[in-house]
């Protein structure tokens, strides 16, 4: 009975994860695929197909190229498809292309130069990383950025703070020589540094002392009642007039804090693959579609800008996933361009076949591991 209700709890819920979830999705989604389709139309290739989803088609056109434009059933992807190749994955069928005349080889991409294959499929996750740096811009310089004064409040007793010395009114300045301008630097950088030993520099009574704390990991649950394990060092921050506020930035300097709020991305996905594959990170963290669409609707109730902040975060995941040198995937084609360009010639059809099946494999696997995941948490 317990099973029933949450799955009909979920079904109700859904319908306010639907809408958000699909915004996300397809703005990330769209621009991928738009930057593949621009460097590609640059290059003089010719594309077959621009999709959004997969599957069915619902609605669709051609244009003056001969591009069809389509919107699919599946909203899980879309992809690009160029002339000449076997399917959306973009591998070709070299035995038949090889018997093209070379009259008729204009426009195909298994013809172009290697340096233009490979700027066409990098451009997609190129264009994730300006999409994000381009909303974040928008959201420092017209929403603002709130900052609080790296000032500490209160130390939580047996923490991390408490065993380096850190008391109440001390301010932090910088971390391992980095400077540190509020309260949420600070916890950036502690939140993805558990069991990593940080020099803080702190200013107590006028004069600058260095304390050593090695932030522990915990688990903590958000407002929405999501659970995650991050570096904690034990601290508030002091609160009052003149320790908060918001600041707007001009579009310059917008888009600097959005690029590094895009590495900052980076950084910590990168720790956390590598902590879940040293065993120091919780796998149960990942999460597939389902998960995409509750934080989708979660969000969406704080607001479009937090919603834009969303789509931002996921746009760089999204860029950073494909370039991982897994074939089916943009850095997968990137490392067969990579052995091409030293070998002298592509790989053989029977190897770059063989290649797909494995990462075909692997996609498969991740998007089972991640969407099992989902489903735990969503009954547990």
């Amino acid at each position: 009975m317990n099973v029933v209700a949450e799955i009909a709890g979920f079904g109700t819920s859904l319908g306010g994860y639907i809408i958000p979830f699909l915004f996300v999705l397809t703005v990330v989604v769209f621009f991928h695929e738009m930057g593949h389709f621009l460097v590609a139309r640059w290059c003089g290739v010719k594309v077959d197909t621009f999709s959004i989803g997969f599957g069915r088609e619902i609605f669709g056109r051609v244009d003056k190229h001969g591009t069809r434009w389509k919107l699919s059933w599946i909203p899980l992807g879309g992809y690009v498809k160029f002339a000449g190749d076997e399917n959306a994955a973009s591998m070709p069928d070299v035995e038949k292309l090889t018997h093209i005349p070379p009259e008729q080889r204009e426009g195909l991409f298994f013809f172009k130069p290697l340096h233009q294959r490979a700027a066409v499929v990098a451009a997609g996750p190129i264009a994730n990383f300006l999409l994000s740096i381009v909303i974040f811009a928008g959201i420092f310089t017209i929403v603002g950025q709130g900052t609080a004064t790296a000032i500490v409040d209160q130390v939580q007793p047996d923490s991390a703070a408490a065993a380096a010395g850190f008391k109440a009114d001390d301010l932090v300045v910088s971390i391992d020589g980095a400077t540190i301008d509020d309260f949420e630097d600070m916890q950036r950088i502690v939140s993805i540094s558990a069991d990593v030993p940080l020099k803080f520099g702190v200013i107590r009574d006028g004069q600058e002392i260095t304390l050593t704390a090695t932030p522990r990991l915990k688990e903590i649950t958000d407002a929405f009642g999501n659970a995650q394990r991050i570096g904690l060092l034990g601290v508030q921050r002091k609160s009052g007039p003149g320790t908060y506020k918001i600041v707007k930035t001009d579009p310059l300097t917008g888009l600097w804090h959005g690029a590094k709020e895009t590495w900052f991305i980076v950084e910590r996905t990168m720790s956390y693959l590598g902590g879940m594959l040293a065993g120091r990170e919780d796998s149960s963290q990942l999460g597939g579609p389902l998960r995409i669409a509750e934080v989708s609707g979660q969000v969406a109730t704080l607001g479009f800008a937090a919603l834009l902040n969303l789509t931002a975060v996921l746009s760089v995941s999204i860029g950073l996933l494909n370039l991982f040198p897994v074939p089916m995937l943009d850095g997968g084609h990137l490392l067969y361009y990579a052995i091409e360009g030293v070998q002298g010639h592509p790989l053989g059809k029977r190897a770059q076949e063989f290649g797909f099946r494995i990462g075909l494999v692997l996609v498969m696997m991740l998007m089972f591991f991640a969407t099992w995941n989902d489903l735990v948490r969503l009954f547990t």
